[in-house]
């Protein structure tokens, strides 16, 4: 069984700064593409951010020259760094990856539960 543990959410003001961080545990064999999503209430759930295995990025236009993902694939976690942080950042995050599970190699998707990331002076 494979899982997403996020961490790293919180209350900041506006033009603040936080870190998200997102590790996979479990029986996997390959971690492909890993991102972030966000959902604000009443909202749909919206691309912010994706980051391929080889590291190449790709960001919602909403957080481009603000938000950075990274990743170390030792540790098999992502990370989000969010600056410049306005209300409309308001949502709760999610994590996900891709990634083939052992023993079968069988490829899935996973989701994290979610970390709450409130922006508000």
């Amino acid at each position: 069984q494979v899982q997403l543990v996020e961490s790293g959410g919180g209350l900041v003001q506006p033009g603040g700064s936080l870190r998200l961080s997102c590790a996979a545990s479990g029986s996997i064999f390959s971690l492909n593409t890993m991102g972030w999503y966000r959902q604000a209430p009443g909202k749909q759930r919206e691309l912010v951010a994706t980051i391929a295995h080889g590291g190449s990025t790709d960001y919602a236009d909403s957080v481009k020259g603000r938000f950075t993902i990274s990743r170390d694939n030792a540790k098999t976690t992502v990370y989000l760094q969010m600056n410049s942080l306005k209300p409309e950042d308001t949502a709760v995050y999610y994590c996900n990856a891709g990634l083939q599970v052992l023993p079968d190699y069988k490829y899935v998707e996973v989701w994290g539960q979610g970390a709450l990331v409130t922006v508000s002076s």
